[in-house]
């Protein structure tokens, strides 16, 4: 309920009064001008005839504008502090997007104890898998000319056209046999040498976005499923992420589920 004016002077109350920022009588035109209170404070919004214009005075703040239902709950925020517009009841980016991997068991990438191994993107068949490393973490490059592998290197890659933010990595994964392995996967972001021409594909100055903790698998016993949040969220255009995925023994192989929740910056 607003609070009523009666009994006020104008030189008492002229502060709460709200006018269009203009030194001429002329009202909504086409120019978009701020609203102001009556000494002259600029608000966070601007008017025309046409437009309607939100910018804040002083701070970005993750609520610059609000839209909420009756019960007082944001059904769509501007969020200038992030750069981010949330919507509906459970306030997600409004350009949210997902990305899959995924492999069955059938081609057998646990096939070495402690090797890392890319996961088909799109859950494309790979005809040879493809190996990043041994260490804690995958590699951080990878030399196409020296493997001879691009046909499937280019099965296992999401190329990134628009700057994107990861938001969280959702992964599943579940043994072939009774027996298990410790296991986990990563999601990486690589420099891509992108053309024509020999050497083109290579990858380098690898960062993991998000690495998932070691889990232990009872083989087909169970479906491991873990979330994962980014350590690393932000990937520009025109790099290539990749999903690897790992097993400390050769109990079992493997089939893996991997979603990547994103939006776009």
């Amino acid at each position: 309920m607003g609070v009523s004016k009666t009994g006020k002077t104008p030189a008492s109350d002229y502060k709460r009064d709200v006018s269009v920022s203009q030194t001429t009588n002329t009202g909504f035109d086409s120019t978009t001008r701020k609203l102001c209170s009556g000494d002259g404070a600029d608000s966070a919004a601007s008017l025309s005839d046409d437009v309607l214009s939100v910018q804040p005075v002083n701070d970005d703040t993750t609520g610059t504008m609000l839209v909420k239902n009756n019960a007082g709950n944001n059904i769509l925020a501007v969020d200038t502090v992030n750069s981010k517009v949330l919507a509906g009841a459970s306030q997600v980016a409004v350009n949210t997007q997902y990305a899959y991997f995924g492999v069955t068991s059938a081609m057998g990438l646990s096939t070495v104890a402690g090797t890392h191994y890319a996961v088909s993107f799109n859950n494309v068949y790979l005809q040879t898998a493809i190996t990043m490393g041994t260490g804690t973490e995958p590699s951080t490059s990878y030399d196409i000319s020296a493997n001879n592998s691009g046909n499937d290197m280019a099965s296992v890659l999401w190329y990134i056209p628009d700057n994107i933010t990861v938001d969280q990595v959702y992964w599943m994964a579940g043994g072939h046999a009774a027996a298990g392995d410790t296991i986990n996967i990563h999601l990486l972001s690589f420099d891509f040498d992108a053309g024509v021409g020999a050497g083109k594909g290579d990858l380098s100055n690898g960062i993991v976005v998000a690495g998932g903790a070691d889990k232990v698998s009872l083989g087909y016993e169970n479906v491991i499923y873990e979330s994962i949040a980014p350590a690393s969220a932000d990937v520009d255009a025109g790099k290539v992420c990749m999903v690897t995925f790992e097993s400390n023994g050769t109990n079992s192989d493997y089939s893996i589920n991997a979603t990547v929740k994103y939006h776009i910056r």
